[in-house]
């Protein structure tokens, strides 16, 4: 019993703070003028459409220049986290992508930028990808991508991410 009112009042102040720290953003982004909310959704977009230009022109080394180098990077597909940290995701594309893919074709559609501050924006699209390995097979994939992006020194990049495919 003891156990369960832990796990219960663990829940509800876990719960709490995330509605806090949502109130607070959404806050925050109500303090966003119009002009801001436009320069952010615009270089966002920018942003967006670099990643699909340099990863289609690059290959999988072009992700490392858009993962935010800290701490708070983290990468999860289909529900799990797969990159813990930006020193995983880089070491895993440069020892293990690039030996396997030759070349991406990647697509998004249906871009959507929520500013949540100056510094911080939600974005979410649609993507189609097309792989073609070392012996020229190609695969196809579409799905959904949601991200967190910061504006660093580096410009906006990607501070969490997260992608599901369509089976």
């Amino acid at each position: 019993m003891r156990r369960y009112k832990f796990q219960s009042t663990f829940a509800c102040c876990f719960i709490l703070v995330i509605l806090f720290c949502l109130v607070s953003c959404n806050n925050q982004a109500k303090s966003l003028n119009q002009n801001q909310i436009k320069t952010i959704r615009d270089s966002v977009k920018e942003m967006m459409n670099s990643i699909s230009k340099d990863v289609s022109n690059n290959g999988p080394i072009a992700w490392t220049k858009y993962f935010e180098n800290s701490q708070n990077f983290f990468m999860a597909s289909e529900g799990q986290l797969i990159f813990p940290s930006d020193d995983s995701a880089e070491s895993f594309i440069k020892n293990t992508l690039v030996k396997q893919i030759r070349k991406i074709n990647l697509q998004w559609n249906n871009i959507e930028i929520d500013p949540l501050t100056l510094k911080l924006a939600g974005v979410a699209a649609n993507w189609h990808e097309e792989i073609t390995d070392f012996t020229n097979n190609k695969t196809s994939q579409v799905g959904y991508f949601t991200a967190i992006t910061e504006n660093t020194s580096k410009g906006w990049q990607l501070r969490n991410a997260h992608w599901s495919a369509i089976k």
